[in-house]
């Protein structure tokens, strides 16, 4: 996975109010050196003065948030068209998603937590949880997007199961098929009966989880604290707070959150910040027509410069060469 070097993001970043609607999320990545656990003090905030705007999105083959527009089913593989960065970088989707992974292996971070994926993994998440997962050349799998609004019974909490026996391993693979072929299907009732078959794909994680509680183990408080962090970076990723206004929400000191983050995802609180904005910056220059100095502006940064320096710093490229090159 590539990891990125140079100033943080959140060094530019100026503080505004918080936004009411989280939008999509970058990677998980081996442990980086030790960092300054907050931007310098004294640095420039500003007043929003920005007045809402319509986005003007572009369409491309497989957009940074696929769950929009209803339930879908797509090859693992597929959502790193335009750039790895749109499966590696820390982000979330409004709607819940189930990955299944069939094949390959690598490492998936959830809510801040790192843990190794293999060949018949199941990993759901609850809409807006902020997630990122290494795709080597040899993963397969599908991921399934029950699209916002969903109204299947799902968990409310983030699951990693590892399902080891081929019962349940058939019974997912049948359900995904079954999916698939009424999606496809112009036959009377299709609809209605793919909505049924998400309701098996819903009893399934039930029956999972609960098979997987036997065993588990409850979070420890630093686990429990990092997603407490993450949730709120999700929320509050574009605000321009830094860590030091993440820890003092969260009743801890910034060295306290970098030293768990790094515990638990092997990077510091700093690199999560950063690597959450950068995702939405590289989406916004890909899927938008917006220019470059309103998403510096939305995204928190001082001024148009400095959102061009931190990311060129970060990506090799600046916004604008970006955004061509897309």
């Amino acid at each position: 996975m590539k990891i990125f070097s140079g100033p943080a993001l959140s060094q530019y970043a100026t503080q505004r109010p918080d936004p009411t609607v989280a939008t999509p999320p970058a990677a998980a990545a081996p442990a980086a050196a030790p960092e300054p656990a907050d931007a310098p003090p004294g640095r420039e905030r500003k007043a929003d003065r920005r007045k809402p705007t319509q986005i003007p999105f572009r369409a491309p083959a497989v957009p940074a948030t696929p769950d929009e527009g209803g339930v879908r089913l797509v090859p693992i593989p597929r959502l790193a068209q335009g750039g790895r960065w749109r499966v590696e970088a820390m982000r979330s989707y409004s709607g819940p998603v189930l990955y299944w992974f069939t094949r390959g292996q690598g490492r998936i971070t959830v809510a801040g937590v790192t843990r190794g994926y293999g060949a018949h993994n199941a990993v759901f998440l609850p809409p807006g949880t902020m997630h990122g997962f290494e795709l080597g050349q040899q993963v397969f799998g599908t991921a399934v997007f029950f699209g916002r609004g969903s109204d299947v019974t799902l968990p409310d909490e983030a699951l990693h199961l590892r399902v080891r026996d081929a019962a349940p391993q058939g019974e997912l693979s049948a359900v995904l098929d079954a999916i698939q072929r009424e999606l496809d299907s112009d036959r009377p009732g299709a609809d209605r009966a793919a909505r049924h078959h998400l309701g098996l794909l819903g009893v399934w994680l039930e029956r999972q989880r609960a098979a997987a509680q036997e065993d588990g183990k409850r979070p420890d408080a630093a686990r429990r604290l990092v997603a407490r962090f993450t949730a709120m970076l999700e929320r509050d990723f574009a605000s321009g707070k830094g860590v030091a206004d993440y820890a003092a929400a969260l009743g801890v000191t910034p060295t306290h959150l970098s030293r768990v983050c790094n515990q638990t995802c092997g990077r510091s609180a700093l690199k999560l910040v950063q690597d959450r904005v950068l995702f939405e910056a590289r989406r916004m220059l890909t899927e938008t027509d917006l220019p470059v100095n309103r998403i510096a502006s939305d995204l928190g940064f001082t001024s148009p410069a400095y959102f061009t320096r931190a990311f060129q710093a970060q990506t090799g490229k600046t916004p604008t060469a970006f955004r061509k090159a897309r």
